[in-house]
Parts: structure tokens; sequence; C-alpha cells
């Protein structure tokens, strides 16, 4: 067991460098730089930088450095716990991420609840009663999670909150909490909006999931062992419910190493549809504005996610199938 913690460590700590390199340059790959798309807005607006702006810009920034000092300098950065500065916001990173990375990892954990919570019993269901009335229901309903986009599903929820329930139900707090200071009442009133953004974000995950479900329940339930159980007498459900259904766990497990990360990067319409502050609008401005620290650490803050991800569906993979060992991962 130590072994297998060591050895995950080490390459969690190796695939955090590769996806900070990644990020890095392809952050660097578009023309020009921060002062480039400053300038840019700048123009816009009728305001002229000149070239000793600009040049005192990017010698603020470090932006006439080679990307390789520029990297080397943000590792450095990390290693000692300093995301660097965020050139748009004038801030430090983690000033500017603050609140937002929070938010974000609770809206995926109600997602990733949401997706469990109601795909794992429909796919039990559609296997058991395979060909039924209800099995060809929930498959039509599943096709249609699949096609329906996420952000059209949270424009229809919000035209109907807003015509049959007379609320405004978008972002994660109501008026007097969004700028307010956490306190058990803000984190109760979070709570109370964290339902929509967790279903339309689920959707398309939980009607997937409830398709892989019965395909390999259905595949467990004809297989020799459960032949022999039925045989013996053992009761329908506690057969399916002992054997077959944990076997057939083990794609939910395994879904949790990708689910946050894409719920992160995936959620950047829906967020700025339902007025979520989580880092996925941000992540967007700071990739248009150029700004390769705040964006570079939000890249690596999902890649991080999914290492953390990825660690936890193996540790639930052993729980739910005790065939699997740490010995052999």
């Amino acid at each position: 067991m130590l072994a297998y913690f060591v050895r995950r460590s080490f390459a969690a700590v190796g695939t955090l460098w590769v996806v900070s390199l990644i990020a890095f340059v392809i952050i660097q790959l578009p023309p020009g730089d921060y002062v480039t798309a400053y300038i840019a807005a700048q123009q816009t607006s009728g305001t002229v930088v000149t070239d000793d702006e600009a040049e005192t810009l990017r010698e603020l920034y470090g932006l006439n450095d080679h990307v390789s000092i520029q990297y080397a300098k943000w590792l450095l950065r990390l290693v000692q716990g300093d995301f660097g500065l965020s050139m748009e916001y004038r801030l430090p990173v983690t000033d500017v991420i603050g609140d937002r990375l929070w938010t974000t990892i609770a809206v995926a954990a109600m997602a990733v609840l949401f997706v469990w919570v109601v795909a794992l019993p429909i796919g039990v269901y559609s296997a058991i009663r395979q060909y039924s009335l209800a099995d060809y229901t929930m498959t039509f309903i599943g096709f249609l999670g699949l096609a329906v986009p996420n952000f059209l599903l949270a424009l229809v929820l919000m035209y109907l909150g807003f015509k049959y329930l007379n609320a405004n139900i978008g972002g994660l707090f109501s008026s007097e909490f969004v700028d307010a200071p956490w306190s058990i009442a803000r984190f109760w009133d979070m709570m109370k909006h964290l339902w929509l953004p967790g279903i339309v974000l689920g959707t398309a995950g939980t009607a997937q999931l409830i398709r892989i479900m019965r395909a390999n329940l259905l595949d467990e339930l004809h297989k020799p062992y459960v032949v022999t159980a039925r045989a013996k007498g053992m009761q329908e459900w506690k057969l399916v419910l002992k054997y077959p259904v944990r076997v057939a766990l083990n794609p939910f497990a395994s879904t949790i190493g990708y689910i946050f990360p894409y719920i992160v990067s995936g959620s950047i319409i829906v967020s700025v549809v339902l007025s979520l502050p989580t880092v996925g609008p941000l992540l967007l401005r700071a990739l248009l504005a150029q700004d390769m620290y705040l964006a570079g650490t939000i890249i690596l803050l999902i890649g991080a996610l999914t290492v953390v991800g990825t660690f936890i569906s193996d540790i639930v993979l052993v729980i739910v199938d005790p065939r699997i060992r740490f010995e052999g991962t």
C-alpha cells in the first residue's frame, strides 16, 4: 500500500510538470503577447499606447525574456507556492482565482453526485427490465440528454424559472451574499443554488453512464456465475446487487478521473449563461488576453484535478472490485 502511494505521488508530480510545460508552450503559440492584446484593446477604446509604454510593460512582466527563461521563472515561483502576477488584473493569481476555485470544485462535486445518484439506479433498472417500456423510455431520455447541449438546457431552465417561478435561478448566490464574506448562511445559500448547475453539467454524463451501466450489467447477467447463483435459489434482487452490479460499477469509478476536469474546462459557456463564479470564464478571458500566468495556473489546476480524480477512481475501484489490488497497479 505504501509503495503504491509513493509511486503514484512521483507519477503525479511528473504529470503535473509535463502539463505545466505543455500549457506554457501552448499559451505562447498565438502571435504577440499580453502587451499586444492590451494595445489592441486600448486602440479599440480610442486610447493610444506609445512604443515606450509598451516596452515598459514588457520589461515589467518579463516578456522580453526567452520563453524558456519565462517558464523557468514561473516554475521556480510555483515550487515556492507563488503562481505569479496576473497581467490583466495586476493582482497575484491566487487573489484573482480566490473563491472561484472552491465554487468550481463545489459545482463539479454536485454534478458528479447528480450523475451517480441518477445514472446508477436507472442503468440497473433498464438492464433488469430489458426491452420494457421503461427501458425504451430511459433509452430515449438518455439519447436526448446526449444530444441537447448543456448551454441550451441552461437557457431553457432559466426561461422556465423566469416565466413560471418569477425568479432568477442563475448564479450561485443570492444578491445579498454575492460579495459577503464566507459564513454558514452564505454556504447554505450556495448549496440551495447548486442544484441547477449540477443538473445542467451532469445531464450529458448521466445519459452516457446510463447506457454504459446498462450494457455492462446486461453482459454480467448472462455469465455462468449469475446463472449458477440463480439456480441455487438466491433471491433475484440480492443476486443482482451483490455480484453483477458491483462488477458493473467499475466504469462509474473510472469516470471520476475525467469528469472533474471536463466539468471545469467544458463549463465555460454554461458558466457564462448561468453567471457562475467559476474558473471557466476566467480561463477564457485569460487566454484571450494572453495572460500567461493566470491561464497557465488554471490549466495546471485542471491537470491537478485530473491527477486527483484518477487517484480517487483507483481507490474506489479497489473498494468496489476486490479483484483489483494495489500491487498490480
